[in-house]
């Protein structure tokens, strides 16, 4: 993993970052951010997925999987890293998320359960210890199963990760914790967000101001602004950056159509 110390984010200039895209290393990045200067982080790392023991990630099998974006990796992240660096490594990226966000703010962090050498892979390695207030479960159609030994997985799981006074939005404790989106396929980058969940998290909450440090292509930036919420987003990719730019102006300029 590079690091990439943008100079946008010394403190004195944190207030021009807003609605801003910044290319470079997620945990250097945020070392910069002043405390408790986000409101909602909404966020999906990379889930190592070619550090894996039985899926067809890295041998690219036949079939529909082998054209798989995964199968050709993140642009600027291997996906491969040993699993104990890989623990480590999100568990300080969770820990600035916690030191940025107010009092009242929350983490919605987007992780996927997987079964490793015959046993499950819950992710607590990652999250324990951390104030995770719930579980929501976001269950996706489709996808593929190489195993014998276990189901089709069909959910991914969001950590509500949360400071002491953080509230919902006014109804939004109606929604359940099971939740329905389609997977968006018309998307360069290879594991995108729905617009659609991401609007879901944003609107049940009062947030301002969204971080999300591992931007991808731009969903949640597409989605704060379609709410009138502000963004910084966070990306190491270079090509992602502009993927992001670019689907953000398709978005706003499709918004002032109606």
């Amino acid at each position: 993993m590079q690091s990439n110390e943008t100079p946008e984010l010394r403190q004195n200039n944190f207030a021009d970052l807003q609605n801003k895209f910044l290319c470079g290393d997620c945990l250097a990045n945020m070392k910069l951010m002043p405390d408790e200067s986000i409101d909602l982080i909404v966020t999906s790392p990379p889930y190592n997925l070619k550090n894996s023991t039985g899926n067809g990630m890295k041998d690219g099998r036949s079939g529909k999987w082998s054209n798989a974006r995964l199968i050709k990796g993140y642009s600027h992240h291997h996906d491969c890293m040993p699993h104990a660096e890989y623990i480590v490594w999100q568990r300080a990226c969770l820990s600035e998320m916690l030191r940025l966000i107010k009092n009242d703010g929350a983490i919605f962090y987007n992780h996927k359960w997987r079964v490793q050498a015959g046993l499950l892979q819950d992710r607590q390695d990652i999250v324990s210890g951390f104030p995770v207030r719930q579980i929501i479960i976001w269950r996706r159609k489709g996808g593929i199963n190489f195993n014998k030994g276990y189901f089709l997985p069909t959910y991914e799981v969001i950590y509500l990760i949360c400071k002491p006074e953080f509230e919902l939005a006014k109804g939004a404790n109606a929604h359940g914790d099971i939740w329905e989106f389609t997977q968006e396929m018309k998307n360069e980058h290879p594991a995108p967000f729905p617009v659609a969940l991401i609007e879901r998290i944003i609107s049940s909450t009062n947030a301002k101001l969204i971080l999300d440090p591992f931007m991808g292509s731009g969903t949640t930036a597409i989605a704060a602004k379609k709410l009138g919420r502000n963004f910084i987003g966070i990306e190491i990719s270079p090509e992602y950056i502009e993927l992001s730019k670019r689907r953000l102006e398709d978005s706003v300029r499709i918004s002032s159509l109606f």
